[in-house]
């Protein structure tokens, strides 16, 4: 057993997702999505089962917490207030409906969903005040419960809400800091003991917020209409890669 490191984590694999973390947040702060997707996906690959889920949600804390703080002059807290009030209301009303639906078929609707979202001009988001962010809240956190994940989806809603990439950003790290904040606090009440991955989770919290700095001057020196593009693009990317691995499920 190796000192300040959780049994079958190596210094070697520490060192790796601590550096993953640099780059994964610099992703996600220049782009707006797409860190947390790939953090998840190597975590996958070296963290038991148990643990996958909760330490990701920690570091994602992390890492949209300092996106907010790095972006805090752009904040619509008149926005975000509400979508959080609904992201409550949503899990509140999904959890007595949730059921467990094949994983393929998740996949494959998740990435439909994600790519008619962004690719479908919604002009009422960006026309709407603090009732469409509130229902936003809503539907997206209870197609999340559904669909396993909150980041692509409200990624999707918040692009559609704000003109300027900036208080996109910044509002969006803000409310995935909550949204990952109430999954954690439901962790450790289930009984799972964080205090044995604290010090990886703190390296990888350190470099996280290294690489929100690093990626947010990409986002501040990017042309509005470039953001957009790679924005989308990108979506679309990780959208089509959960419908491939969905397709190949079910064909496996």
């Amino acid at each position: 057993m190796t000192p300040f490191l959780p049994d079958g984590v190596s210094p070697a694999v520490a060192a790796m997702l601590v550096a993953a973390s640099f780059a994964t947040s610099g992703l996600t702060a220049a782009f707006g999505i797409g860190g947390g997707v790939a953090l998840l996906t190597l975590l996958g690959y070296v963290l038991p089962v148990a643990a996958l889920v909760p330490v990701h949600g920690v570091t994602q804390m992390a890492s949209n917490a300092g996106r907010m703080f790095v972006q805090r002059a752009f904040v619509r807290w008149d926005r975000v207030a509400p979508f959080i009030a609904g992201s409550l209301l949503g899990a509140a009303v999904g959890a007595p409906f949730v059921v467990r639906l094949d994983d393929p078929w998740l996949k494959i609707g998740l990435g439909l969903f994600i790519i008619a979202v962004t690719w479908i001009q919604l002009p009422a988001l960006s026309r709407g005040g603090r009732a469409t962010m509130a229902a936003g809240g809503l539907a997206t956190t209870f197609l999340s419960m559904f669909f396993g994940a909150s980041g692509p989806l409200t990624a999707a809603f918040f692009a559609k809400s704000f003109a300027d990439r900036r208080n996109y950003a910044g509002s969006h790290a803000a409310a995935m800091t909550f949204q990952h904040g109430f999954k954690v606090v439901a962790f450790a009440l289930a009984g799972f003991s964080f205090a044995d991955w604290l010090p990886l989770m703190a390296g990888m919290a350190a470099t996280g917020y290294l690489g929100t700095v690093v990626g947010a001057r990409f986002l501040n020196s990017m042309p509005e209409a470039r953001f957009r593009l790679a924005f989308a693009v990108l979506m679309t990317l990780l959208a089509l890669d959960l419908v491939r691995r969905g397709v190949l499920a079910l064909a496996g």
